[in-house]
C-alpha cells in the first residue's frame, strides 16, 4: 500500500469511528426522550411463585425467554430499569434471570450485530481461557511465568512473577495504563510480550495491586504458550464454539508480531457478549457441558489479598476497593456494586462495556454503549473508577423489580471523588518510546520495522474496519437479530 493509500485508509477509519460515536449518541438521545423516566420504587409485593429457569441456547438457537412475572420480577419496574439504562447511552441492554431473557433494550435490533470493542472486558475473556487451560491440566497458576516462556526471555526479576500474579494484577510491573493502551490503539506495538518483559519490576510480585495493560497482554501470551497453539484458535474451539459464537462474528486484534492482545481490542457483537456472562453465571457450565472447572471459578471470585474487589481479571463486589491508577491510585471503603449481594462480580470495559453477574439472584445484566455515567469523578465516568453512579442508580431501580426475593433499597448514590492527579500514574513517555524501540523500556532487538529477525507487519494491515470503538462493516455471519423480548 503506497503512502497516499495509507493516508486515505487512516482518514476513512477515523470517519467511520466518528460516525459510530455520533450514531451511538443519537440513539441514546432518541431513547431518552421516547421512554418514561425511571425512578426508584418501594419494595414490591412478594410472590410465592418460584422463578422460571431456562437453558443456555443451543448452537444457532435464540435465547429462551420468560415474562417478568414468571422470572419473579415486576414488569413495570423492570421496564423502568431498562429505560434508565437506555437513556444513559446503553445502546444494547439485556437482562436475564436464571438464564431466561426477560428484558431487551429498545435499540438492540439496531446495535446487536455490530462488533463492539469490549475494551478491558477482554481481560476477563483471557482469564476464562486461563481457566480452561487449568481445567485441561495445561496451566499451573502458582508456576513462574518462566516455565511457559522461551528459554532466555525471562530474567531473574521477571521469573519471580507467577501466572496468578498476572491474573490478580499484582505482577509488580511498571504500569502506565493510558500510555500502554495508546500504542496498542495506534497499532504500533512490535511484540507485547517482549514489551512487558522489558518493563522494570517495581513491586515485589504478588504483594501490590496495580492495574496494568501489558500484564494481561503478557498473560495472554503465557496461556498461548501453555496450551501450545495460537490463543485465538484455542479460544474458538474451547470457548466460543461451545457458546455458539462463530469466528466470523468477532475480530480480536494482534500486535505487529501476531500476538493476541489480552488487555483490550476484542470486538464482539453485543448480541454474543451475554453468552460469556451466562457461562460464568452458570459456574463454568454451558448446559450439560463443563467448560471451566468449578474450582477455578471459585478462585476467580475470591478477593485478592492485595485488593479485595479484584479476582482473576474480574471485578468483585467487596471492599475496601482499589481502582485503576487514574488520575491516581486510590482505595475507598466501598464495594463497586453496593446494594447487590456480595457474590456479584463483573466484566468491566472502558466506556462501560459490562457483564454483571449475581449468582445468588440468578441475575445477568449485559450492556454496551458509550459513557453514560454522571458521577462527579472523571475516572468513574470512563469506567476507571469503582463507585459508579450509573451502576448504583440502575441497580437501585432493578432491585425494586424483584418480587422473589424482595431486596432492600440501597438508598441514594453517594459520590466519591478522586481529586489527586498524578500523571506518572497513567502516562510514561518511556513506555511509548519503548514500543518504538527507543529508551530504557525498549525490548531487546526490537525496532519500528522488526523484532529480532522477524519483520513487523505494517500498522492496520489486515484490519477489517475495526478501530477504537466498533467494526464497520459488520463481518459476514454476525448475528443479524436479537431473539426474544420481555414476554
Amino acid at each position: 500500500m503506497n503512502r497516499a493509500s495509507r493516508t486515505w485508509h487512516s482518514v476513512a477509519q477515523s470517519a467511520v469511528v466518528a460516525a459510530v460515536v455520533v450514531c451511538t449518541f443519537i440513539t441514546a438521545v432518541v431513547v431518552a426522550v421516547s421512554l418514561p423516566a425511571a425512578q426508584a420504587a418501594a419494595s414490591p409485593t412478594s410472590t410465592s411463585v418460584a422463578p422460571a429457569h431456562c437453558s443456555p441456547p443451543a448452537a444457532g438457537a435464540g435465547w429462551q425467554t420468560a415474562t417478568a412475572r414468571q422470572a419473579g420480577l415486576d414488569q413495570r419496574r423492570l421496564d423502568d430499569a431498562i429505560a434508565f439504562a437506555a437513556s444513559r447511552m446503553r445502546t444494547f441492554v439485556q437482562v436475564f434471570r436464571n438464564n431466561c431473557l426477560v428484558g431487551n433494550g429498545p435499540a438492540n435490533q439496531l446495535t446487536g450485530s455490530t462488533p463492539w470493542n469490549l475494551f478491558s472486558s477482554t481481560k476477563s475473556v483471557v482469564s476464562m481461557l486461563a481457566g480452561i487451560a487449568v481445567t485441561h491440566g495445561k496451566l499451573d497458576l502458582d508456576a513462574s511465568i518462566a516455565r511457559y516462556l522461551p528459554a532466555g526471555e525471562v530474567d531473574r526479576a521477571h521469573a519471580a512473577i507467577t501466572v496468578k500474579d498476572l491474573l490478580t494484577q499484582t505482577s509488580g510491573l511498571r504500569q502506565s495504563i493510558v500510555t500502554e493502551a495508546a500504542t496498542a490503539g495506534l497499532d504500533l506495538d512490535p511484540d507485547i510480550a517482549k514489551q512487558a518483559l522489558a518493563l522494570p519490576v517495581t513491586h515485589q510480585p504478588g504483594t501490590f495491586f496495580e492495574y496494568t495493560q501489558h500484564g494481561p497482554d503478557l498473560h495472554a501470551y503465557v496461556v498461548q504458550r501453555a496450551v501450545g497453539e495460537d490463543l485465538q484458535s484455542f479460544a474458538q474451539r474451547e470457548l466460543f464454539t461451545p457458546l455458539g459464537i462463530e469466528s466470523s462474528d468477532y475480530y480480536w486484534a494482534r500486535d505487529r508480531s501476531g500476538h493476541t492482545y489480552g488487555s483490550a481490542f476484542l470486538y464482539m457483537p453485543p448480541a454474543d457478549y451475554p453468552k460469556l456472562g451466562m457461562l460464568m453465571a452458570d459456574d463454568g457450565m454451558w448446559g450439560s457441558t463443563r467448560i471451566i472447572s468449578h474450582d477455578y471459578i471459585a478462585a476467580l471470585r475470591t478477593p485478592s489479598p492485595a485488593n479485595r474487589c479484584y479476582g482473576y481479571l474480574f471485578w468483585l463486589n467487596a471492599k475496601p476497593c482499589t481502582g485503576p491508577s487514574f488520575p491516581s491510585r486510590k482505595t475507598i471503603d466501598m464495594a463497586p456494586l453496593e446494594g447487590l449481594p456480595s457474590d456479584a462480580y463483573a466484566m468491566v470495559g472502558l466506556l462501560q462495556q459490562n457483564n454483571f453477574i449475581v449468582p445468588s439472584l440468578g441475575l445477568l445484566v449485559s450492556w454496551t454503549g458509550v459513557l453514560g455515567d454522571v458521577s462527579p469523578d472523571p475516572a468513574t465516568v470512563l469506567s476507571a473508577g469503582v463507585n459508579s453512579e450509573l451502576y448504583h442508580d440502575f441497580f437501585r431501580i432493578l432491585i425494586a423489580a424483584f418480587t422473589s426475593p424482595r431486596l432492600p433499597d440501597p438508598g441514594p448514590y453517594r459520590p466519591s471523588v478522586n481529586l489527586d492527579v498524578d500523571p506518572m500514574q497513567f502516562t510514561d513517555p518511556s513506555i511509548t518510546l519503548g514500543a518504538l524501540g527507543v529508551g530504557p523500556y525498549a525490548p531487546k532487538n526490537c525496532t519500528v520495522v522488526s523484532c529480532g529477525t522477524t519483520p513487523l507487519r505494517a500498522p492496520f494491515q489486515h484490519n477489517p474496519g475495526c478501530f477504537a470503538i466498533a467494526c464497520i462493516p459488520v463481518p459476514p455471519g454476525s448475528p443479524r437479530s436479537v431473539t426474544g423480548g420481555s414476554g
